[in-house]
């Protein structure tokens, strides 16, 4: 049996003391640390990596004060380490493993917040890193929350794309076409519609041809955008003037 824990009034106001004092910390040190982030303009992940960590620190400070001022016998300290223990036994392979997999995107940085990515067959733009979790907004206004240790199992697609001193996303997909078009005509047929664009994008899109086979021609089209968000709107617009450029031409050609 346990024994009985004595709670003398001091005993309670000191414990009060310190979950206060504890919990205003933890705003004044997350305040603070968002404004030093902000002010020296470090990228929001690091920002979210700071606080954290001081969050933690807190609440580990807290929690061993908090024993010390209670005045827990050995016996209540020996039971709460062996349950404590269990749990940490019970789900640390994927606990820890998570938690390193965050220090390691937070350091190395393979993406950033708002960058375009694709990860897993998930597609879209990076709104927040922590240490668990990474949240992509897709295309569908969704927003896909994904472990970090999933993450470093999966090929990783970042479309961040510098250009001298600016900083561009470029985003590539592959169209294929018939023989119906000779490809001097096909190819003026894409021109058009770029020229359209020139004055839309930081860049003037670009296209190659990647493969060639007895009936089709295969492109990969390239597109850079300053904001990511463009990429929602304007890369299926794009592909819709490229597709009706495409049976415009063919219709034209059979007349």
């Amino acid at each position: 049996m346990f024994p009985e824990i004595p709670y003398p009034y001091s005993t309670i106001l000191e414990i009060a003391i310190t979950i206060i004092v504890a919990a205003i910390s933890e705003r004044v040190v997350t305040r603070y640390l968002k404004r030093f982030s902000k002010r020296r303009e470090l990228p929001p992940e690091v920002g979210n990596g700071l606080v954290l960590i001081a969050r933690f620190l807190i609440i580990v400070g807290a929690v061993i004060t908090l024993f010390r001022v209670g005045g827990l016998s050995t016996e209540w300290f020996t039971a709460i380490s062996a349950l404590a223990g269990a749990a940490i036994g019970f789900s640390s392979t994927k606990t820890l493993g998570n938690f390193i997999a965050g220090l390691y995107i937070l350091i190395a940085r393979p993406f950033r917040v708002q960058d375009y990515v694709s990860i897993a067959g998930t597609e879209g733009i990076v709104k927040e890193i922590t240490i668990n979790y990474t949240k992509i907004l897709t295309p569908g206004n969704t927003t896909v929350s994904m472990t970090n240790q999933k993450i470093l199992d999966q090929d990783i697609i970042n479309y961040r794309y510098k250009s001298g001193k600016s900083r561009l996303y470029c985003y590539s997909f592959e169209l294929s076409f018939d023989h119906s078009l000779p490809t001097n005509k096909l190819e003026k047929t894409f021109d058009k519609v770029i020229k359209r664009y020139e004055e839309k994008l930081p860049r003037k899109p670009e296209y190659g041809m990647t493969k060639l086979t007895r009936l089709e021609r295969h492109y990969m089209f390239y597109l850079y955008f300053k904001n990511p968000k463009d990429i929602f709107t304007q890369q299926p617009t794009f592909l819709k003037e490229i597709t009706k450029a495409w049976d415009k031409a063919k219709a034209s050609s059979s007349s």
